[in-house]
C-alpha cells in the first residue's frame, strides 16, 4: 500500500523504495508459503558471490536453488553450484563447489566456449552450464576433485588470423 508524499525533492528520493520493499516482502511470502507446502525433503539454497572482474567491474554469481526471479522452479533438487572462471595466459581455470559427492559422480562435459558440470544421485543433484571467456581445447581438459572443489583447467584453442597476409616487395 503506497503513502501520498508531498512531491518535493527529498522525497521523491525515496519513491520507489516502497515498491521495492513491497516486492521483496511479496517474493519472501512466496518462498516461505512454498518451503511450509513441503518442496521436497532439500532445503532451499540461495547465495550470491560478489567480485571485480578483470575489466574493474563488478561481477555477481548467483547460486543455489532458487530462481532468480519469480516462484520456485519445477523442480528444487537441482541445485546450481558455485563456481569461478579465472582466465590465464594460456589456459582457462574452473573451479566448481560440490560438496557431499563422489568424483565419479560427477560428468564434465566441454565444447568451445561452455563448460557443462552435472551431478544426479539420489542424495545430490548439481547442474549448471558455464559460458568461458574464450574457445578451448576440449581434448586439453584435465581435472581434479578434492574435499569438494572440483578444479578443471583447459588449454586456450590459439587464435588463428584472420584475413590473408599480403607480402611487401
Amino acid at each position: 500500500m503506497r503513502k501520498v508524499r508531498r512531491d518535493d525533492d527529498w522525497n521523491g528520493m525515496f519513491h520507489s523504495f516502497d515498491d521495492e520493499f513491497e516486492l521483496m516482502r511479496e517474493r519472501m511470502d512466496r518462498l516461505m508459503e512454498a518451503a511450509l507446502r513441503g518442496t521436497g525433503s532439500d532445503p532451499l539454497v540461495y547465495g550470491f558471490s560478489m567480485r571485480t572482474g578483470a575489466d574493474g567491474r563488478p561481477v555477481v554469481q548467483e547460486f543455489g536453488n532458487v530462481p532468480r526471479a519469480g516462484g520456485l522452479p519445477p523442480d528444487t533438487s537441482c541445485r546450481e553450484p558455485l563456481t569461478d572462471v579465472v582466465e590465464e595466459e594460456d589456459r582457462v581455470r574452473v573451479i566448481v563447489e560440490l560438496p557431499g559427492v563422489e568424483k565419479e559422480d560427477i560428468d564434465l562435459r566441454a565444447e568451445d566456449r561452455q563448460l557443462t558440470i552435472s551431478v544426479d544421485t539420489e542424495r545430490k543433484r548439481f547442474c549448471k552450464s558455464l559460458d568461458l571467456p574464450c574457445d578451448v581445447r576440449a581434448d586439453s581438459a584435465s581435472a581434479e576433485y578434492r574435499n569438494g572443489v572440483l578444479t578443471v583447467l583447459m588449454d586456450k584453442t590459439p587464435p588463428i588470423p584472420r584475413g590473408t597476409k599480403i607480402s611487401i616487395g
